[in-house]
């Protein structure tokens, strides 16, 4: 089976074969290998890099991502088999293409920009989310500041109404302390008094008694 390859470029080439009538596999195998040396390697299925697996309809494929200016040795079988030297052929790729070349740094470019990006985006993210949670801390902060001043203000006039009952009750304590003193002595004075009244009767009493019996004597 004669095989043709065409249309080469410094990544691409494109392999034709003709189609056999006595292939039983469901599938063409298009093994190629590059830096091909036929006094070192051999045709054995294991020599090859790189297999690919086309329905027996085709008789074309075009194999990608080849590297420039190398030689490659590409063979086709239609059986799981090794391939003989007739199915196989060897061609050098061309030097990379301009276009090829500004696509390559048009990708290199844009994958640059895609991961700039991101991490731009990872950063941006990360700051947000560290000014969201600054806020958020010095916002609690503040509630409980004006809880706890609310709640002292509260429990203020509470404490001064306990301070002005407890100085209330502590000076109506004092003023009944002072009178129940003043009245206990006026009561000492009184007792005293009477007892003094009670003694000068007794002696007025006495006198008389005394002149009375002198006067029925005489």
């Amino acid at each position: 089976m004669g095989i043709t390859v065409q249309n080469i470029t410094g990544s691409t080439a494109m392999v034709i074969w003709p189609k056999m009538a006595g292939c039983v596999d469901s599938f063409y195998s298009i093994m190629y290998h590059p830096n091909w040396n036929s006094m070192l390697s051999s045709y054995s299925r294991k020599s090859f890099q790189k297999e690919e697996r086309v329905p027996t309809t085709r008789s074309s494929f075009v194999v990608e991502n080849l590297t420039p200016l190398t030689t490659y040795i590409m063979c086709v079988t239609c059986q799981s088999a090794n391939p003989s030297s007739d199915q196989c052929r060897v061609f050098n790729t061309l030097e990379r293409d301009p276009a090829s070349a500004r696509n390559t740094k048009k990708e290199l470019a844009l994958g640059i920009w895609l991961t700039s990006s991101v991490l731009l985006l990872i950063i941006a993210a990360v700051l947000l989310y560290g000014c969201l949670h600054l806020l958020c801390h010095r916002r609690r902060e503040r509630l409980q500041e004006r809880n706890g001043t609310s709640k002292q203000l509260h429990e203020e006039p509470w404490t001064k109404s306990v301070v002005h009952t407890s100085d209330e009750f502590s000076r109506q304590s004092h003023a009944l302390e002072v009178s129940t003193s003043a009245i206990l002595h006026f009561s000492k004075r009184k007792h005293v008094a009477g007892n003094w009244f009670t003694f000068q009767g007794d002696v007025f009493v006495s006198f008389l008694q005394s002149k009375t019996a002198n006067k029925y004597k005489k």
